[in-house]
């Protein structure tokens, strides 16, 4: 039944799914570390590392794949200027630009582009998979907000659903990034990874969307102690320098 199933999707011009192994959620019980700068020594008490998708995972512990899934990274603008038509212009064809990273956003305004987009990151995303880590967090779902209303929210979700998707059938388990409010479960994120929440006033948010299945950056000292205090108990928080150097601060509740 199974192969006439298949032989019959594939005479309509259909394929069928391909399911990888079922994805792992976040440890619990042990620290993370936010090695985006470069790759660093793992203390023992960290059990979550989170790497950007060029570097290796590291050995032993639950690895995340950072990619930046809704803007273009600051080095890649060889690349994107050769698919200029899937990056965000505006009424005179200007790229429109996150101006606190110098980073390009992504047009997801058409589902011809977001296919087109997600199969760009969707190369990205196996070949995190391929090398070993358990799972990836897309950066900016936010990007909407800095679009100078050219992309609606509705939008960045359905870009996102197809990027959770994509994750999923990598086999690996997805995290949301950004945009606190919108509770990520809905298109498929697995988990959520915070920047500066206790600053912000957003952990209560996340954690009630994901429940322990939430990890945090803190920037500054009093924001890490807040944090720690308030949610400690529950999540995994470090305290990074902003620049996430492999030498620099790292510290846990």
């Amino acid at each position: 039944m199974r192969t006439l199933l298949v032989t019959l999707l594939l005479l309509v011009g259909l394929s069928a799914p391909v399911h990888a192994a079922e994805t792992q959620p976040l440890p619990t019980g042990t620290d993370v570390d936010y090695q985006l700068g470069g790759p660093a020594y793992v203390p023992d008490n960290v059990g979550i590392v989170v790497r950007d998708r060029t570097a290796e995972p590291a050995p032993g512990a639950y690895n995340i794949c950072y990619v930046n899934g809704f803007q273009t990274q600051p080095d890649a603008k060889r690349y994107w200027r050769k698919h200029r038509d899937l990056l965000l212009q505006d009424g005179r064809g200007r790229l429109v630009e996150d101006e606190a990273w110098g980073e390009w956003l992504l047009d997801v305004r058409t589902a011809a582009k977001r296919k087109a987009l997600a199969s760009v990151v969707g190369r990205w995303t196996a070949g995190c998979a391929r090398d070993g880590f358990d799972a990836v967090e897309y950066d900016n779902l936010d990007s909407y907000s800095r679009s100078r209303g050219l992309i609606k929210a509705k939008q960045a979700k359905a870009f996102a659903r197809l990027l959770t998707a994509t994750a999923h059938d990598a086999g690996l388990a997805v995290g949301q990034k950004n945009w606190a409010t919108l509770d990520g479960t809905t298109l498929g994120f697995d988990f959520a990874v915070s920047e500066e929440c206790g600053r912000y006033d957003e952990c209560g948010d996340y954690v009630d969307h994901f429940g322990d299945q939430v990890l945090v950056v803190e920037y500054r000292a009093r924001d890490f102690a807040k944090t720690c205090r308030d949610y400690g108990d529950l999540l995994a928080v470090v305290y990074r320098d902003l620049d996430l150097s492999p030498n620099g601060v790292r510290r846990w509740c």
